[in-house]
């Protein structure tokens, strides 16, 4: 907190205590001068992700989207309206519809390829600069690799959430949330799979192992969603204070989630227009949300990670020749 109300930036970027908060809100809640020092550190995260970006403009982009939503979201969303009309496609295929009719594979390979491998690049070179930042406060010893894995435990069951009183119902939400996107990126890999290892045909049937493991993972991002936002309304003190750079961040996981569930829903209710135009404004979602993984919010998986590896390191007793 005093190295915030000073103005120590270089102190702040060392420090991995900065990502070891998780925003319980216990000391904003019992703290006698109403601080705020969750809310305070959640801006201090804000900045931090800012000045690790890369490119920074990109950075600045989101840090602003009070102004810059419009762009960050309309922009994708246009995109894929322009590129499906460039290639003759924006028009509703024949019932029953099938969304690869609508918008082909290849097409959606062709776009999120590329932009999955420029986001790996991109949170390499800002994830290298914070582990380079993280080495000058303390030496580290051990292997980075050996020391991931519990890590990747601890965030997997968010078990820091448990020692939290006043927000640990959000720990509810948040692993929904994990889960389900995490559900969501393995069906996706099984559909390819399934596609181009078995030539199954796409839609699948629903009772397919594949549908359900994707249903199931649809209804955990849509509780957890519901859980995030409802506490955000109904308790502001467990939340902390909503800034724009958390509604942005919070209002495209939902989009992306309603999205989504709305074009399935309206596919097998056989109201083909309105499916593929809801499914165009998911791809477009889904685009802000791959684009701005770096520079928002999401981006707290990365840091968050690699100060947690980085504290086990520097407890670690350096290693001793034979």
């Amino acid at each position: 907190m005093l190295w915030a109300q000073w103005g120590l930036a270089e102190r702040l970027a060392v420090d991995p205590a900065v990502w070891l908060c998780y925003q319980c809100n216990d000391c904003t809640v019992r703290c006698p001068r109403d601080a705020r020092p969750g809310d305070v550190l959640q801006a201090v995260r804000a900045i931090l992700i800012e000045s690790l970006a890369f490119p920074r403009a990109l950075g600045k982009l989101v840090a602003n989207a009070r102004v810059t939503w419009p762009i960050l979201i309309g922009g994708p969303i246009l995109f894929w309206v322009a590129l499906l009309a460039a290639t003759g496609l924006l028009s509703v295929p024949k019932e029953p519809l099938a969304f690869g009719d609508f918008v082909p594979h290849w097409l959606i390979y062709a776009v999120f390829f590329p932009i999955s491998g420029w986001v790996t690049c991109v949170g390499w070179v800002s994830g290298r600069r914070f582990w380079n930042l993280l080495g000058q406060g303390s030496p580290r010893s051990g292997s980075f690799l050996a020391n991931l894995v519990p890590v990747l435990v601890e965030i997997a069951i968010h078990k820091r959430f448990t020692s939290c009183d006043v927000a640990r119902p959000r720990r509810l939400g948040h692993l929904f949330l994990l889960w389900g996107f995490v559900g969501a990126a393995v069906t996706s890999g099984l559909l390819i799979l399934a596609l181009y290892g078995f030539h199954a045909k796409l839609p699948l049937p629903q009772p397919h192992p594949f549908k359900l493991l994707g249903n199931i993972s649809g209804v955990l991002l849509v509780v957890g969603g519901v859980i995030l936002v409802m506490n955000r309304l109904n308790d502001k003190d467990s939340a902390g204070a909503s800034t724009a750079f958390d509604i942005f961040f919070l209002g495209t996981v939902v989009a992306v989630i309603a999205t989504g569930v709305l074009a399935e829903v309206a596919r097998l209710a056989a109201l083909a227009g309105f499916a593929c135009a809801i499914y165009a404004v998911h791809l477009g979602m889904v685009m802000t949300l791959f684009l701005t993984f770096p520079y928002s919010k999401f981006a707290h998986m990365l840091y968050r990670t690699l100060a947690l590896v980085h504290v086990r390191m520097v407890a670690a007793p350096p290693a001793t020749g034979a």
